[in-house]
């Protein structure tokens, strides 16, 4: 088994998360929004742009979404779930804070949702299609990281998906917008070297690697330009995509 090195990490060393999000629940997109207002879009952009990218990816490796069964860890208030409600045949969500999951009920209520520990995902092994976190890894300990991509490992069924989308630590704005918002004064970036790597050292094939948001603006010329750069460690975030081998 591998060992992550401090030169996979943006910045910290292991330590616990301290942001409780049961204190945002009632302005989570509110704080967002001010802390990206500086870009010139609504948060609803960004949310809609990896909503889109994670349903493109799941049609391309696994055939329709309509028969997928899916979970998003860390799902908070349900923003990401808005778009994707309706798309898999059935969505499940999970977060470690009650609050939050109470709001996500009121607003995604064909979404499946639950409470649980933050250790033991509450599904049986090779019960889900694709797994997926959406900037969330970068509010978890780093020593915790590892367990947290077995328990994806195990809850994914064989030739299954588990996809992660994180901030990108070499991209400045990204790292203002970062600064800037009040429930990131912990966060610990990932680069997406380190993502891949604990998907191989969970025994996951690492499959696909892309940059995402180059530029924020709406138009087939930016979502094309995305895919044209995809390579380029410049885009806001970027995501991983590894398959359950």
């Amino acid at each position: 088994m591998g060992v992550l090195t401090r030169s996979l990490l943006y910045k910290g060393v292991s330590k616990p998360i301290g942001t409780d999000f049961g204190n945002y629940k009632d302005r989570y997109k509110e704080e967002v929004q001010r802390a990206v207002s500086f870009v010139g879009q609504n948060v609803d952009f960004f949310t809609e742009v990896k909503a889109r990218c994670l349903g493109r990816i799941c049609k391309r490796y696994l055939g329709p979404p309509s028969c997928l069964h899916v979970l998003d860890v860390g799902c908070g208030v349900g923003l990401t779930d808005c778009f994707l409600a309706g798309i898999f045949g059935e969505l499940h969500g999970v977060d470690i804070n009650e609050g939050v999951i109470e709001k996500a009920v009121l607003t995604n209520p064909s979404v499946y949702y639950q409470v649980y520990d933050g250790k033991r995902l509450p599904f049986a092994d090779r019960s889900m299609d694709v797994i997926f976190t959406i900037c969330v890894m970068h509010h978890i300990a780093p020593a915790d990281w590892l367990e947290m991509v077995h328990e994806f490992r195990r809850v994914t069924r064989k030739d299954g998906l588990v996809i992660v989308f994180e901030h990108n630590p070499f991209n400045p704005l990204t790292r203002r917008v970062v600064s800037n918002c009040e429930f990131d004064a912990d966060a610990v970036l990932l680069k997406q070297s380190a993502v891949k790597r604990l998907m191989q050292d969970s025994g996951i094939q690492v499959i696909e690697g892309s940059y995402i948001l180059f530029l924020p603006f709406r138009g087939t010329i930016f979502s094309g330009l995305d895919q044209i750069l995809k390579w380029l460690p410049l885009g806001a975030q970027y995501y991983v995509v590894g398959r359950k081998t």
